[in-house]
């Protein structure tokens, strides 16, 4: 069978968790996200998130998980790549680029996306290597910032 890439639904919820925890494992973090939550954020009256799925019959093989950003210095929207995950068996086929051309075409149509961000390890050198290889390049003078806990919840406390 062929691999088929398609949007995700509120039907692949199973799927969808599966294959983000799957990513997950395979990068050490902790997985704080239910299905219930991607069911929230993804699938509710004003989604968070799209996804895409990569499946070969029953078997899922990829996944995408992105969502719409806007740049001024670029004049233009785009889309960030939250999560990116390949199963161990599908890698080296071509399977990531197909993922990440899949997001980009549905980006375009959605949004009128004209690039897309992501942010990767640093410690993985086989993911730096793949996405480079695809053209991505790191952003010098740039530092990931995330404000998140209590410092979110207090944040106009401090004015």
């Amino acid at each position: 069978m062929a691999t088929v890439i398609r949007p995700a639904t509120k039907a692949d919820l199973a799927r969808l968790d599966a294959a983000l925890r799957a990513l997950s494992a395979d990068l050490g973090d902790r997985h704080r996200a239910t299905a219930a939550d991607l069911r929230a954020a993804g699938f509710g009256p004003l989604p968070a998130f799209r996804a895409r799925l990569a499946l070969d019959g029953d078997a899922t093989l990829g996944a995408a998980v992105f969502s719409p950003l806007y740049s001024t210095t670029r004049g233009c929207p785009g889309a960030y790549v939250s999560d990116l995950w390949v199963a161990a068996a599908a890698r080296g086929t071509g399977l990531g680029a197909r993922l990440l051309a899949a997001v980009r075409d549905e980006a375009q149509a959605l949004w009128g996306a004209g690039f897309l961000r992501l942010a990767v390890y640093a410690d993985n050198p086989r993911a730096v290597t793949f996405y480079e290889r695809l053209g991505f390049a790191p952003r010098s003078g740039e530092t990931s910032m995330i404000l998140e806990g209590a410092a979110f919840d207090r944040i106009g406390d401090m004015a």
